[in-house]
């Protein structure tokens, strides 16, 4: 089973507005689009739930289970969600024999983010969703990769949309570096550009000294982490036992992970 939001059917009470309610429809007076009255909600179960009543339903909105949308009018409106949140109470109820403090905990599980489990789970208790590739954080053979670009300061600055002086200014903090032939880097254009975009918030190069002295540090953590694991490489006698790959960049991927992971943390709690 899908997992659902458990709030609240959408719109706010009070509303003037009437919707057509799906499979039926009936014109409800003070829905919105797409919910479903009581007896709706009876239609849209019956095929699973053949012994379902008005009164069940009631008797679980009663014990806070579902919490459907009034209308002005005070009549009922059930949107897909709680449809769906209904359909998994039946379930635990019919299937796997849960009572109402079982579900409750359950709901209140899936409430707070985890996932509810699939039919078959013997477990049958929601969990934690599985981890998932956080698309602000490169991966480590992204991180492995060699540098495609070779530039010269002024296809940098043009790249970029950097004038010369704000160029200058990043080379003085460290922010991009040439190397010894005076070419930059993917890596320096892609910091030159964040520079440019920050720049319209009155953000000057000044101001990103911190990002290279944090990223120096998580560096120096980073070489202190795989130094053991080199060195052990460098002792293995060639040919005997494969050389273990290098764990730089995984090491280096997890410490971006972290500090991506603390500063969405301080924002959203700060």
């Amino acid at each position: 089973m899908r997992p659902f939001d458990a709030g609240r059917g959408p719109g706010a009470a009070g509303a003037s507005r009437t919707a057509t309610e799906p499979g039926s429809g009936r014109v409800v007076e003070g829905a919105t689009p797409g919910t479903r009255t009581i007896g709706g909600v009876l239609a849209a179960l019956a095929a699973d739930f053949p012994d379902l009543t008005i009164s069940k339903i009631r008797f679980l909105e009663a014990e806070g289970l579902v919490t459907p949308h009034r209308t002005g009018a005070g009549y009922r409106t059930y949107s897909d969600r709680d449809v769906e949140r209904l359909r998994y109470i039946l379930t635990a109820q019919r299937d796997r024999f849960w009572p109402l403090k079982v579900i409750r905990d359950a709901l209140d599980a899936m409430d707070r983010g985890l996932q509810a489990s699939e039919p078959d789970d013997p477990d049958a208790r929601p969990r934690v969703p599985d981890p998932t590739a956080d698309p602000d954080v490169p991966t480590a053979t992204e991180l492995a990769a060699p540098p495609v670009l070779r530039l010269t300061a002024r296809e940098l600055r043009e790249a970029a949309g950097l004038d010369r002086s704000t160029l200058d200014a990043l080379e003085t903090y460290g922010l991009v570096r040439a190397d010894s032939r005076g070419h930059f880097d993917d890596d320096a254009l892609a910091v030159a550009r964040v520079a440019v975009a920050l720049a319209a918030y009155g953000v000057e190069p000044r101001h990103l000294r911190p990002f290279r002295t944090a990223a120096d540090r998580e560096i120096g953590l980073v070489q202190q982490i795989v130094r053991p694991a080199r060195s052990a490489a460098g002792r293995l006698p060639r040919g005997e036992v494969p050389v273990p790959e290098d764990p730089t960049p995984e090491v280096l991927r997890l410490c971006v992970a972290l500090h991506t992971a603390l500063v969405r943390s301080g924002l959203r709690h700060g």
